[in-house]
This record gives structure tokens, sequence and C-alpha cells, in this order.
């Protein structure tokens, strides 16, 4: 079957979110493992705070993507299980604005305690 006869699913893109990656592994370890399923356009390595063990791998092409996921969701790499799902930005902007008006709510509880002593 031709890959272009083939109709891939909505929330596909060029883009990877992979989770649960080990601390130490090195970008060249990443090529390694993702470059298996396809030209590689960039990978972006999360480095501080609650971004470390994740990262986001950009393919050239849609279907090597797709190839991707379906192979390394649950691969192990150092005893970790990757989490491996297409990168939904509108998903990751929703998270934020959340976690931004929890802090807002927070702050203002605080606030109101210290108005109250």
């Amino acid at each position: 079957m031709s890959r272009q006869v083939i109709r891939l699913p909505a929330e596909v893109n060029r883009i990877l979110y992979v989770r649960n990656l080990p601390y130490k592994i090195t970008s060249e370890e990443m090529y390694d493992i993702f470059g298996k399923f396809g030209a590689i356009r960039q990978i972006r390595k999360g480095t501080h705070g609650d971004k470390k063990g994740t990262a986001f791998v950009v393919y050239e092409d849609i279907y090597d993507v797709k190839y991707a996921f379906d192979n390394l969701s649950g691969f192990n790499v150092a005893g970790r299980y990757l989490i491996v799902l297409y990168y939904q930005p509108q998903k990751m902007q929703e998270r934020q604005d959340l976690e931004f008006q929890r802090k807002q709510i927070e702050k203002l509880r605080e606030q109101q305690r210290q108005q109250q002593q």
C-alpha cells in the first residue's frame, strides 16, 4: 500500500512530544533511537525543572512521525518506558493557562490570608 493512500488521524503532525526519557540521555542517543524511523529535522530536549526528561522530536515527513509513534510508544530506554504523544499545541497552551490561573488563585488566597491577620 502506498504511503500517499494511507489516511492519517487528524492529530498527526510532524512533531512528537516524548516523556519519561532518562535524564542522562544524550542528543546522539536520541537521534539514534528516533532516526531509525525517518529523517529528523530537530530534537529539543527539556533541561530544567518539570521539562527534564521530555523532548520534542520534529520529523521531515508526517508518515515517519506515525511510524515512530507506532513503534516507540512504550519503548524501553535505560529502564524507562517512553511515553510518545503527538504534539498538540492547543492542549499544551490550555495546560499552561490552567497552571497560570492556579498560581494566580493561590497568590490571591495568600493575600487574603495576610489581610485577615
